[in-house]
């Protein structure tokens, strides 16, 4: 297996580090579609960035995402305040109403397609060592203020910003599920360290399938992360989380 392959691995690993905190705060906080409404978001201002501004630079579109993420947010944010008992079900409309912009906006561009479909599904396996860092940057972020991110302002803001800078590069498919299934296993009882391990295990063998195979690495990827968040409910509720 050539070197570069290194460059996608180290990406997912980071990945996962920065996310992994963040979906158990989400879980504890019972505002599940929380990601992937901002997510979406900010695919969606990426995209529009993209078709609308006649492919700009890429720090133009990532300050498009990021302010995308951080709009939805705000708004998720008062959603849960005001209106708790129904938070979910509006989150869920969140995300629908930034899903169909990013449908309304692709169709604006002939590769309107194809940048939407990278956003969902990203080929991670194609990531090289500036994606890396980014995300490296994300987890460190993470791992910085994740004393914190028990309250409001510091989880919403963090997570803004880590999900619209992670789902460039892995897409939306896989930071859903980046962020759901090592929570789940540590709901289900696994220390940290545990959970990490299997969750960069599923991950890695995701993406050797996809090389092996020559296929779409997002989806691979986020299949093999979906199967590790099922297969935590043989022992959900068993134990409680240690730290």
């Amino acid at each position: 297996m050539d070197a570069w392959f290194l460059a996608p691995a180290l990406a997912l690993v980071a990945g996962v580090l920065a996310l992994a905190p963040l979906g158990e705060r989400v879980l504890e906080r019972g505002v599940v579609f929380i990601d992937l409404a901002v997510a979406q978001a900010a695919a969606a201002a990426a995209l529009t960035a993209t078709v609308l501004g006649g492919h700009p630079p890429w720090p133009v579109v990532q300050a498009c995402a990021i302010a995308g993420a951080f709009l939805a947010v705000a708004l998720v944010a008062a959603l849960a305040r005001w209106w708790p008992a129904q938070r979910e079900a509006l989150i869920g409309l969140v995300y629908v109403a930034s899903a169909c912009a990013a449908l309304l906006t692709a169709q604006i561009d002939a590769h309107g397609g194809e940048h939407l479909h990278a956003l969902l599904a990203a080929d991670v396996l194609w990531s090289g060592w500036p994606q890396a860092a980014l995300l490296a940057a994300c987890a460190a972020l993470v791992g910085l203020v994740r004393s914190r991110l028990g309250g409001d302002v510091w989880f919403y803001a963090t997570f803004a910003l880590v999900s619209s800078l992670a789902v460039q590069v892995l897409g939306l498919f896989v930071v859903f599920a980046a962020l759901i299934a090592p929570g789940l296993w540590r709901r289900a009882g696994l220390r940290f360290t545990a959970v990490f391990g299997l969750v960069i295990t599923a991950v890695l063998l995701g993406l050797g399938a996809s090389w092996a195979m020559n296929a779409p690495s997002g989806p691979l990827v986020a299949f093999a992360l979906a199967l590790c968040g099922l297969a935590s409910i043989a022992s959900l509720g068993r134990r409680r989380p240690r730290a």
